[in-house]
């Protein structure tokens, strides 16, 4: 199928009508529900369908990420209108999903291109709301993109169910009332990849930080420095790099001579594969020795999508990730084997995150039984759920973060194929990467209704 290539002002409608499953909503949801749905808000549903906004980056250093997100939005919408074979619908509890669409109205969606730039990005959400009807934006591969989408939906009213963003400010200074996100953050990665450090390269190490100049790259750099620090690794030095810059030699030809023996790139997409490759096979990095030791490159945050990018030069790189197409629960299979036979490849965690938001949002509404904001963000705060792939997972009511296991992955030395890159060394319980919900202050802000209005 074609991935919208004309971005924002394209509109799929899918009308297959045959359902997954049937049940009535209990007495006093439908009258909770009908209720709200007399109230004003931005884009109330009033036809047969329901229209989502899926914000990615279809163009820049995300770009792949974005394509694969494109693809998981697509077979959650098909899911969700009874499409196919179902996905992750009959296994998400607990769950109101009937696979008839969302309250009986079949889903449709809008595109735009966030450019992997908070500008364009906030423009193309603004306008999917006002041109389009969107009543739910989801999306992003960047995080300087997420929290400023994440900031516009909440002025204007909608709800935002974000993609791909990992750093700690989604959910931490910046977070917003009308906001959520699946995926988890820098933190986490620093808890879960620390100790893992220290038990393979030892506790005497000093380490160089590359790191993406905007709000993740900032927080990784923190997360993880924090977390080897306490393990008793030093910090040479850290340095920031702009964002799509291409060309990293300028940046990596101070490390070896920093006295550092661990480069820490703080990079993802395209700029974490450029860096890499660059840092293995231009600099020879792997194979230098300093202070006595094998000099070691480690990435904090790790997908498929960069592995497949990045070549040889990922073998033996440890990092972490949300979530693997290997894992062995029922829903990581399903949710392979679905996205597998649609599009002749496993899905990449971005893909996961955003087909898992998707469906969270579309449950929230029937639980509710409304797409009245304020009663969907009641259904989505302190949600315990399962059937998603990453098990229990928790959508914390303070800031709207989901808790959840985090994956320690390394860069398989001998893969089987062209997408078995990376083996799961480490999967680490959610209550170690748990924390607590004021280290990051922010305020969550009113769930007021808006009726559109920026």
């Amino acid at each position: 199928m074609a991935f919208f290539k004309d971005g924002w002002t394209r509109r799929q409608l899918l009308t297959t009508s045959v359902g997954v499953g049937a049940g009535l909503a209990m007495p006093h949801v439908f009258t909770r529900g009908a209720w709200a749905q007399d109230q004003v808000f931005c884009n109330a549903p009033k036809g047969d369908t329901v229209t989502l906004g899926f914000n990615v980056p279809q163009s820049g250093p995300y770009a792949d990420e974005g394509a694969d997100e494109l693809r998981a939005y697509e077979l959650a919408v098909k899911h969700l209108n009874g499409e196919g074979d179902g996905g992750l619908i009959p296994l998400l509890k607990p769950s109101n999903l009937k696979g008839n669409g969302i309250l009986g109205k079949k889903v449709a969606f809008v595109t735009g291109d966030t450019q992997t730039k908070s500008d364009a990005a906030r423009a193309s959400a603004k306008r999917m709301i006002e041109a389009d009807g969107a009543i739910m934006i989801t999306g992003g591969s960047s995080s300087g993109v997420a929290i400023a989408v994440q900031s516009l939906c909440q002025e204007m009213g909608v709800i935002f169910m974000a993609g791909l963003t990992h750093s700690n400010d989604t959910t931490g200074k910046d977070k917003r009332r009308y906001g959520f996100r699946h995926f988890f953050n820098a933190y986490m990665s620093g808890q879960a990849l620390g100790p893992v450090l220290a038990d393979e390269y030892g506790k005497d190490r000093v380490a160089y930080h590359l790191t993406a100049d905007y709000t993740w790259g900032w927080t990784q750099e923190e997360s993880i420095k924090n977390a080897t620090e306490a393990l008793g690794w030093k910090t040479a030095e850290a340095v920031r790099t702009p964002l799509g810059a291409g060309d990293f030699s300028q940046y990596l030809t101070p490390v070896l001579n920093s006295g550092a023996d661990v480069l820490i790139l703080n990079h993802y997409g395209g700029d974490m594969v450029n860096s890499l490759r660059q840092a293995v096979t231009q600099f020879d990095m792997k194979s230098k020795q300093v202070n006595g030791k094998d000099f070691q490159i480690v990435v904090p945050l790790f997908s498929e999508l960069m592995a497949q990018g990045a070549g040889e030069a990922v073998k033996g790189i440890l990092g972490t990730a949300n979530w693997d197409w290997k894992l062995d629960n029922e829903a990581s299979k399903a949710f392979s084997k679905s996205f597998g036979e649609a599009y002749g490849r496993p899905p990449s965690q971005a893909a996961q995150t955003c087909y898992a938001q998707t469906l969270l949002y579309a449950n929230a509404a029937e639980t509710a039984g409304t797409f009245y904001p304020p009663e969907l963000i009641k259904a989505l705060e302190d949600f315990e759920f399962d059937g998603l792939g990453n098990g229990p997972t928790l959508y914390r009511g303070a800031d709207h973060q989901c808790f959840k296991d985090v994956l320690v992955v390394r860069g398989k030395q001998e893969p089987t194929n062209q997408f078995d890159l990376m083996e799961i060394v480490k999967v680490v319980p959610r209550d170690e990467v748990t924390y607590d919900p004021e280290i990051f202050g922010g305020e969550l802000g009113p769930s007021e209704v808006k009726g559109c209005a920026a």
